[in-house]
């Protein structure tokens, strides 16, 4: 479908989540309170959400937290790995271990971590010469030692290359975690993930918000059972 002017009619499910867009003629006044509406919405959508995951996982992400601050203690380090938009959260995610934040009372520990997405000439020899599927799963093989921490993230859970990642760590005896969403997908079928936190909704963008939150509490209470939480 195309409009009078010869631009493309957006797909139907666009125009559902932004209806106020699409609607035609409308005064400023109604269009305003549909913006206002649609925020409050999703806001409280994503507050529910996040405290949902945390009164289910609160305990689990102690527990994380604690397996974690052992490792980074007889010296592991933490590789992070996803794809698209969890490609650039497992970016952040290791950043907030290697880089931390200065806080009101000066920097934060700074702790090894990898994000398996930041040498682009790697990933793109992988792809080309053997496949996308082992694009974590040789880096892992190649970097991860016994004792150190592999931490993936999938909205979804159900990608392949997070699957074989996380299969390939197991072997190699990592202490692995998992993020994902929707049921968890594939990801909640392995037994080669130690801890996994699922995100209970079927929206990519709440998925991704409420993931944000859970691993930089996991980075915060890792901090703090290794006594290094400064601020």
């Amino acid at each position: 479908m195309t409009r009078s002017n010869g631009s493309a009619e957006p797909a139907a499910d666009v125009r559902s989540l932004y209806p106020f867009l699409y609607a035609g003629r409308s005064n400023v006044d109604a269009v305003l309170e549909q913006v206002r509406q649609s925020t409050v919405d999703k806001t409280e959508e994503i507050t529910r959400l996040r405290a949902e995951v945390f009164d289910r996982d609160g305990d689990r992400l102690l527990a994380c937290a604690g397996a974690m601050a052992q490792r980074f203690a007889a010296g592991a380090r933490l590789l992070a790995f996803g794809n698209g938009g969890s490609s650039t959260d497992a970016q952040d995610l290791a950043s907030l271990f290697l880089s931390p934040a200065d806080g009101p009372d000066g920097a934060a520990r700074p702790l090894p971590a990898i994000g398996l997405t930041n040498d682009i000439a790697v990933i793109t020899a992988l792809c080309n010469d053997v496949g996308f599927d082992v694009v974590f799963s040789r880096q892992i093989a190649a970097f991860g030692r016994a004792g150190d921490i592999a931490v993936g993230l999938s909205t979804s859970g159900n990608s392949a290359n997070l699957v074989r990642a996380f299969d390939e760590a197991g072997r190699r005896g990592l202490f692995t975690v998992g993020i994902a969403g929707y049921d968890g997908g594939k990801m909640a079928e392995l037994d080669s993930i130690d801890h996994l936190f699922v995100v209970p909704s079927t929206s990519v963008h709440r998925i991704q918000e409420a993931q944000t939150t859970l691993y930089h509490a996991l980075w915060e209470l890792t901090l703090a059972a290794l006594g290094d939480d400064q601020r």
